[in-house]
């Protein structure tokens, strides 16, 4: 698994690695960390996805590779498009080539940014992608080659289409941090919500437990399909009403500072989920309130424990 030391990937390998799955992580911990996987027992190799022979001989012997590592966020993407394009795409490469080597079945996370600013809702997948940022084209990029050597080379692989995953482990100290551990944070310790724009932006969150369910039965069952698929679960939830669920489970009013939309970011997003579950009937995701009791939860007892003066306002 690479970026198995993020958010998603340390979650994930705490499903497989309980399902009695050996697990291989190959993490440089650029944004990954490796307290993530502490008590969890994986091969953990610190290399980036650039070094091709690292990729290699992390692969060597598998027969899956969950492919997560990546520069995330569209607002760090601005600051360094060349970073984001060399890990998301050639890095991506790299990856199907070793996995090619050994006939690996391939799980590739892309994102719901390929699509842009399009006004179709909900987000179907076969909808002309229009990526607003680097990173989105990164994206599109990545699950394009994934896709290609399925083609051509006859790679099994899925290309899952994120949509704003949250959840335990999801760092909220950075500047680029997503926005629901960047509220909760901001919640729990007293400091106001910075809203870009006017919160009336929507989102489909998808908490990270559903994203784990379902790549772990891809991998079960080696499934595999010739186009991306969306990875969320149809709902739809302004950054206004997620303040206001979050102010209901923390019993107060926040405050919220309001400040200028951020460019490259997308007004609308929420995910058709038909293709999904054709190949993955019955499933049943986390709902936002109870996901969000979890992160706070989670956040509570391993942020701010952890931080100077991290008390809960």
């Amino acid at each position: 698994m690479t970026g198995g030391a993020g958010f998603i990937g340390a979650n994930l390998c705490r499903v497989l690695v309980g399902d009695g799955v050996d697990v291989v992580v190959l993490d440089d911990l650029s944004t990954g960390l490796d307290a993530n996987l502490r008590g969890v027992d994986v091969d953990l190799r610190i290399a980036s996805v650039l070094d091709s022979a690292a990729v290699a001989d992390a692969c060597e012997g598998v027969s899956a590779v969950v492919h997560l590592a990546a520069v995330p966020s569209v607002p760090r993407s601005l600051h360094d498009p060349r970073r984001s394009h060399d890990v998301n795409v050639t890095g991506t490469v790299a990856v199907l080539d070793a996995a090619r080597g050994v006939g690996a079945h391939v799980v590739l996370a892309s994102s719901s940014s390929v699509y842009g600013n399009g006004p179709e809702l909900p987000k179907s997948e076969d909808l002309r992608c229009s990526p607003a940022s680097p990173y989105a084209v990164s994206k599109l990029a990545a699950e394009s080659y994934a896709l290609a050597y399925q083609r051509c080379y006859g790679l099994p692989c899925t290309a899952f289409r994120f949509f704003n995953v949250f959840g335990p482990l999801q760092p909220p100290g950075h500047a680029y941090a997503a926005v629901v551990p960047a509220f909760v944070s901001a919640a729990l310790t007293g400091a106001p919500l910075v809203l870009h724009g006017d919160g009336d932006q929507t989102r489909d969150f998808t908490f990270v437990d559903s994203v784990s369910g379902v790549l772990t039965r891809s991998l079960a069952g080696r499934v595999s399909h010739d186009a991306p698929v969306n990875l969320a679960f149809g709902t739809r939830t302004s950054l206004n009403t997620l303040i206001d669920v979050l102010s209901g489970l923390l019993g107060r009013r926040l405050e919220v500072d309001r400040r200028p939309p951020r460019p490259g970011d997308v007004r609308h997003s929420q995910a058709a989920v038909g293709v999904l579950t054709s190949l993955f009937p019955d499933l049943t995701p986390v709902p936002l309130e109870e996901g969000l009791r979890r992160t706070i939860a989670w956040m509570e007892e391993n942020v701010l424990a952890a931080t100077p003066g991290g008390t809960p306002a």
